[in-house]
């Protein structure tokens, strides 16, 4: 017992000093990151791309298609589209005029739809935003 205690400890300890390898992208700013907010737009992890929120002012066709033009350059830091996204949050103060002009939204996706939730909520990290949508993306290997 003594002996796979002493295991267990010496893989954890082995396995918390592994650290993992992240490549940053955030608008193109030298330092890859917003110090101010304390956040990256984009972290790739091996194959896979971690999307922060895009936002939009207005929740119309417009202010929907300037996230997804946000998130599309985002996607295209790492040569990825679209087609690449498998998870999308999205996050409102208005679901029903999210609904009503979701066409906005799948003209990106060209039918190739990734899993999603989509919630409703009081407000956002800015207050004046009313939509906010981030991805997950995977590379092939």
């Amino acid at each position: 017992m003594k002996i796979i205690l002493a295991a267990l400890i010496l893989l954890s300890t082995f396995a918390c000093g592994q650290s993992i390898q992240k490549d940053k992208w955030h608008w193109d700013d030298p330092l890859k990151q917003d110090t101010t907010a304390g956040y990256v737009q984009v972290v790739k992890v091996d194959n896979v791309l971690y999307i922060s929120g895009a936002v939009s002012l207005e929740i119309t066709p417009q202010g929907i298609t300037r996230v997804y033009r946000a998130l599309e350059r985002s996607l295209k830091s790492h040569g990825a589209t679209f087609q690449n996204v498998v998870k999308e949050n999205l996050y409102t103060t208005d679901i029903e005029a999210m609904k009503k002009h979701n066409a906005a939204r799948k003209a990106f996706y060209q039918g190739d739809f990734p899993a999603a939730t989509w919630v409703q909520i009081t407000r956002l990290y800015m207050p004046e935003a009313k939509l906010e949508v981030e991805l997950v993306a995977h590379l092939p290997k």
